[in-house]
């Protein structure tokens, strides 16, 4: 199968034949339709509260998914039964992404942001899954209800881990340690899940994450391992705000790492190109060392 490069049109996506059944769930918005003609490298104004959105590494993500399709591989996955999506036509509107890295290795499970209006995945989702492989573990973006709220998109993000742990052998991963990580509103939902768990929030009886990644948001988990993003120029999760509740969980004895970014603002999703870029393998550093060894003990 063909990839596709950053000056073709949206509709060349929309079109592929890699994502027959699912195309319009790789763009932000439900319900709005897009201009065919829009090239890929204009897709910054697609998405209102991101910034440093960089087409060759929405692209790079895309035609990531094209290569494991072309090899045979299933990349997404409904996460709810045809009876379910039935009763609530909504939930077709929901599903899960898939990016192997090596065999049995943990999983992360990322949730973009988009201030539940829209659902940013070519920015701060599959960008992120795509680094997260590098660093050595597999990794799921859930395409939530956008428009909905943020009770139900985090159900859908319990839905999905759900769907995870009830197939794990079929997707070939360990459901050990693994992490849920969230940009802006995915945040808030990740971290919702890593405080409440999530049977709180309609999935299935599961161990909670050993780790929370948040990316831009001042909401933090009680338990979890917890590392923290934020630039410096943010005008909406405001680091202030972010300092006071990131040093309140440390208070509590949680593990905690926290960085500030300067000339960044918010919605930079993997950083490239800014002083933000790399941030993403050391979170991965953090989530290594905050995994239990086989004594249940955490690495020093």
């Amino acid at each position: 199968m063909r990839h596709l490069a950053t000056g073709e049109r949206i509709g060349h996506l929309l079109s592929h034949p890699a994502f027959k059944g699912f195309a319009p769930l790789i763009l932000p918005w439900d319900g709005r339709g897009y201009d065919p003609e829009m090239r890929l490298d204009q897709i910054a104004s697609l998405l209102p509260y991101h910034s440093e959105v960089k087409p060759d590494v929405v692209v790079a993500g895309l035609n990531r998914m094209i290569e494991d399709l072309a090899a045979g591989h299933q990349v997404f996955f409904d996460i709810y039964s045809e009876e379910e999506k039935r009763s609530d036509p909504s939930k077709a509107r929901a599903g899960l992404f898939f990016f192997r890295g090596p065999p049995d290795a943990s999983f992360a499970m990322i949730a973009p942001g988009g201030g539940f209006a829209y659902v940013g995945s070519v920015h701060e989702g599959f960008p992120y899954a795509n680094e997260i492989n590098a660093c050595g573990y597999n990794a799921f973006v859930v395409r939530y209800r956008a428009g909905a709220g943020g009770l139900v998109a985090t159900e859908d993000m319990a839905a999905a881990l759900s769907f995870v742990f009830h197939n794990a052998r079929k997707l070939g991963i360990s459901t050990e340690g693994y992490s849920l990580w969230g940009s802006s509103a995915g945040a808030r939902m990740a971290a919702s899940i890593g405080s409440r768990g999530v049977a709180a929030f309609g999935g299935d009886r599961i161990d909670g994450p050993t780790t929370v990644v948040m990316a831009y948001t001042a909401r933090a988990p009680v338990e979890p391992a917890t590392f923290a993003v934020v630039g410096k120029d943010d005008g909406i999760a405001s680091p202030a705000t972010m300092r006071r509740r990131i040093d309140a969980l440390r208070r509590t004895g949680t593990s905690v790492e926290y960085l500030e970014y300067p000339r960044v603002g918010h919605g930079f999703g993997t950083g490239a190109g800014t002083s933000a870029q790399g941030w993403i393998a050391a979170a991965c550093e953090f989530w290594k060392k905050s995994m239990p060894r086989p004594d249940g003990k955490v690495a020093p």
